[in-house]
């Protein structure tokens, strides 16, 4: 894969405090192999994701995203000028580059990624791989000014899409899906044209009756054949569903807590509807291009 693009997602992170279990239901929900010297998940021998143990209880058991970036200690300065804090400035991980955690205006923590010896995934978009973000937040304003500014993001409303619980670690009931928020969908810097074909990920506004405790988060979305299937078989494996399958603009997609807590998202893209041609526009008589008839 070529390599990704300055401030577009290129890698996924799951930190647990029990690995091996991580591994046994990741394993059985996606067909996932596991390089263990890397901590990394495979699916046919290509890199999908991270399965690393937590080493600090005080660390959330969560999925985590990361942006790509050419240089993590450029970025990080741009993240702070724009309104963004450093959660852990740029440090070195061996072979792996170097890495960042931050938090956009909203309290969304994100990753950032300088590569090292490999770039992150080599595989998205397929059935058990990343395929899709979202942030969600209350700030929606300060939110898409940021990620434009640090990243070039270019959004592009799409209309109002059903939210998602907030991703906490608590017993709080989940909120009832509203269609009032609206929802901008986000697309790489330089794209020609934003919208639904080149979006990577989108924005969310959390809806008021998410208590306010709760931060902005993102919420890591895999590709799945069939999204009401693979939530039963996570049921099956331990998982908790914390938004039940339904239908959104830009998929079917249901929002599950593993077997350890970490919430992350399942999407089955709706198929692509082939472009229509366009009909053949009748030719125009010599004399019809726009005079009178006594001028031609």
């Amino acid at each position: 894969m070529a390599a990704h693009a300055q401030g577009t997602p290129s890698w996924v992170e799951a930190q647990l405090p029990d690995i091996e279990a991580g591994r046994r239901f990741y394993g059985g929900l996606f067909g996932w192999s596991f390089d263990t010297a890397r901590h990394e998940a495979l699916l046919g021998g290509r890199r999908v994701a991270g399965i690393i143990p937590k080493r600090d209880g005080r660390m959330p058991t969560t999925w985590t995203l990361y942006l790509a970036a050419t240089d993590a200690g450029t970025v990080a300065a741009r993240i702070k000028a724009a309104g963004g804090r450093m959660v852990m400035e740029p440090y070195p991980v061996g072979p792996f580059g170097i890495r960042a955690l931050a938090s956009d205006p909203g309290g969304a923590v994100f990753g950032v990624r300088q590569a090292g010896d490999e770039n992150g995934f080599t595989v998205t978009g397929e059935p058990g791989t990343f395929c899709w973000v979202e942030v969600h937040t209350r700030e929606p304003d300060a939110v898409d000014t940021f990620y434009a500014a640090v990243f070039g993001w270019l959004g592009h409303p799409q209309g109002v899409v059903p939210p998602t619980p907030p991703q906490a670690h608590t017993k709080a009931p989940a909120p009832t899906p509203s269609p009032s928020a609206e929802y901008r969908l986000w697309s790489p810097p330089g794209t020609r044209s934003p919208g639904a074909d080149t979006a990577f990920g989108g924005r969310a506004v959390m809806p008021a009756a998410v208590p306010a405790a709760f931060p902005g988060h993102l919420l890591v979305h895999f590709a799945a054949r069939d999204c009401d299937e693979t939530c039963d078989a996570a049921t099956r494996l331990g998982a908790r569903v914390v938004l039940a399958p339904r239908d959104t603009p830009h998929g079917r997609t249901a929002v599950l807590d593993d077997d350890q807590g970490a919430r992350f998202a399942i999407l089955t893209r709706p198929p692509r509807q082939p472009r229509q041609p366009r009909p053949p526009q009748p030719s125009r008589p010599p004399h019809d291009q726009g005079t009178s008839p006594g001028q031609c």
